[in-house]
């Protein structure tokens, strides 16, 4: 496989760090926000949508992609801190539509449980923050020194972690799994990985203390709060679904069926239409 670089974006330089980011569109401000070991990528077929009559901001998260690590530890209150700082600097000054997959779910929520004035809204796409449950590869990454090796840059691995993240196999092309590759070989990508997983979770899955910690807070918030996921998630199981529901009963919810890890990607049209019709309806616009 043909080596590549990150596809060519913008970047901000802030608190002295170098932000990967796009920014796109006139409008009300949509920030975009992906999952662990990810990028704004992720996004891309949503920005060209939104950005039609929106501002749409999307950024590689601390130490993810072409953005810098932070000094400190890599956790989620310190990521989403560092996305406040973007936004501030990128001049989202009013409350935004926060729209995180995965990770970014739970950046999103913790943005908005620390500041309430940056949202105008949540959308959680498969997100982190709703269960123990995790894929084992995320799990098995907790284990010393066993997490380093399963993070080393390889087109098998880049190959099997993309397969694992749609369920239609079609999507896990050629140029997405270079792009993983090139992802996993930036020279802090394993470090920032295992601080965030092991921060957040354990063998075992996910930590239940920042759960409900995070969630009491985003569930005292009255902020609208659309959920949605893909019921054949091989990440983060569709039966977290049932928990958000739960913990967060104002908020709507849509299961895309036939639809894994990412529903922005799988289900891009009818994702795109979902989300505007939420943000359409009363008290989300």
């Amino acid at each position: 496989m043909t080596p590549v670089s990150l596809p060519a974006a913008d970047e901000l330089t802030v608190a002295g760090r170098r932000v990967r980011c796009r920014i796109e569109g006139a409008g009300p401000s949509v920030v975009l926000l992906h999952g662990i070991g990810r990028t704004l990528d992720d996004f891309t077929a949503q920005r060209d949508l939104l950005a039609r009559d929106h501002r749409v901001v999307s950024l590689d998260l601390p130490g993810h992609g072409g953005s810098a690590p932070l000094d400190g530890p890599h956790t989620l209150p310190a990521l989403a801190r560092a996305v406040a700082e973007f936004l501030d600097a990128a001049g989202v000054t009013e409350p935004a539509h926060l729209v995180g997959n995965s990770l970014g779910g739970a950046v999103a929520m913790r943005l908005a449980a620390d500041d309430p004035f940056r949202a105008a809204s949540l959308v959680l796409v498969n997100s982190a923050g709703f269960g123990r449950e995790v894929t084992v590869a995320l799990r098995l990454l907790a284990l010393r020194p066993l997490g380093r090796l399963l993070l080393r840059p390889h087109p098998a691995i880049a190959r099997r972690t993309e397969l694992a993240i749609f369920h239609d196999p079609a999507y896990a092309t050629e140029e997405r799994i270079a792009h993983a590759l090139a992802v996993a070989r930036q020279p802090h990508a394993a470090r920032v990985m295992l601080e965030l997983v092991r921060s957040l979770g354990t063998v075992r899955g996910v930590r239940p203390q920042w759960r409900e910690e995070l969630l009491g807070a985003v569930s005292a918030l009255d902020i609208p709060t659309l959920v949605v996921w893909g019921d054949r998630d091989l990440i983060l199981p569709a039966a977290h679904l049932v928990a958000a529901r739960a913990r967060l009963p104002k908020a709507r919810t849509h299961l895309f069926p036939d639809t894994g890890h990412m529903p922005q990607i799988e289900r891009a049209a009818e994702f795109h239409r979902l989300v505007r019709q939420f943000w359409s309806g009363p008290g989300a616009g």
